[in-house]
């Protein structure tokens, strides 16, 4: 197959959805590859490189959608700035499109690849199966963000971390709440206990236990009524009664923390609000939320999605797509994920998918026209009836 990888054109996005390293192994597949001069040099990835790696550069994104049977990329499908053209629409009729798409935000995107037959895969609706472990994006990207939403507190935050002896004396640790312990969590907490702080995590989720221990953080527990978790390993978005009662709980730690890193997300539906404006003010002046829920609404009730905002001298650092800051390493799990999906869906050099595979079929968005995902047309029809 003749594979596409054009250049991201969301703001700010750094990514590539494949580097050079993984060209040659395509290759020896019989694939193709074209690549969008320009489309990995913010991650480290020259023209040059792609070249010795035995890939094409396109001039420019119209060449590369025109050639390639299938597109990998990391953003979803948008608008090209002084085009009327939807990267969409871009995409060969009857072709095949990887990556994030965000369906339910999107919906533009699937009505252009119904009408243009195309099939598409969406990186967020690989099955949570033990096989499609490799082929996560989700939880290879929340590893990023994790890590890198503990730098930027220490950066921003004007007490260091660790516990240090010095000649003026003892200067204690900072103090670390970390909400949500899923892998953007876990990977907070590890992060910020390598720093030397002192580290606490709330999730509801009583199998959590173990793994927030195991890393040298204490845990918040609170009583747990509900059943929190889906089948698929997805918070549940949980009742109101039980959303105040983790409030309270949150409520009671805040008055001793400098850090607080909020991961709560539920699949498809707005952020839990775990942090409320009153809360806020339980936290002294100068401590720092890092909402790795922006994009999604937000843990903390004033949080702005690309913005922080300062309320009673604390620091509501609303940061979306954290991944893109460390592209490098981004890329190359990313890379990894969406390789892993295509041998899935196209095994052993296949130029038509396999649908007979559940990763196949629990991925697969759009197909002949019509709209297949059964979770994301029900989603879509529950929208649509609100309205």
């Amino acid at each position: 197959m003749k594979i596409g990888i054009p250049k991201e054109i969301r703001h700010g996005e750094t990514r590539v959805a494949l580097l050079p390293s993984m060209v040659s192994l395509l290759k020896r597949e019989g694939h193709e590859i074209s690549v969008e001069a320009g489309a990995g040099v913010l991650a480290g990835a020259s023209d040059d490189e792609f070249k010795k790696s035995g890939a094409r550069i396109a001039k420019d994104a119209k060449t590369l959608y025109r050639q390639a049977d299938i597109v990998f990329k990391v953003q979803p499908p948008g608008r090209r700035t002084g085009t009327p053209k939807h990267e969409a629409e871009l995409i060969k009729r009857g072709g095949y499109y990887i990556g994030f798409l965000a369906p339910l935000e999107n919906q533009q995107a699937l009505r252009v690849f119904a009408k243009r037959k195309a099939t598409s895969f969406s990186m967020e609706y690989v099955p949570r199966i033990s096989r499609a472990q490799s082929m996560d994006a989700l939880s290879s990207m929340a590893t990023v963000a994790g890590y890198k939403a503990v730098l930027m507190a220490a950066e921003h935050l004007g007490k260091m971390f660790p516990l240090l002896m010095t000649a003026a004396g003892t200067v204690h640790p900072a103090s670390v709440l970390v909400l949500g312990a899923g892998v953007a969590g876990l990977q907070a907490i590890a992060t910020a206990k390598r720093l030397g702080a002192k580290v606490e995590a709330f999730d509801p989720r009583p199998a959590v236990k173990e793994q927030v221990k195991s890393l040298g953080a204490g845990f918040v527990d609170m009583e747990v009524p509900e059943d929190v978790e889906t089948t698929g390993g997805y918070a549940k978005e949980l009742s109101a009664a039980f959303l105040k009662k983790e409030q309270e709980t949150i409520a009671e730690r805040l008055p001793k923390v400098d850090v607080v890193i909020s991961t709560a997300q539920v699949f498809g539906k707005r952020a839990p609000v775990l942090v409320t404006a009153k809360m806020v003010k339980k936290l002294h002046p100068g401590s720092i939320i890092v909402d790795l829920a922006a994009e999604q609404g937000g843990n903390c009730e004033l949080t702005r999605a690309g913005k922080t905002v300062i309320k009673d001298g604390v620091a509501i650092m609303g940061v979306v797509n954290l991944p893109a800051r460390v592209p490098v390493h981004a890329s190359q799990m990313y890379a990894k994920n969406v390789v892993n999906l295509f041998q899935t869906v196209f095994p052993k050099g296949a130029t038509t998918p396999n649908f007979e595979d559940e990763v196949t079929q629990g991925s697969c968005i759009t197909r002949e026209g019509e709209l297949v995902n059964d979770s994301v047309r029900k989603a879509l029809s529950k929208e649509g009836k609100k309205k």
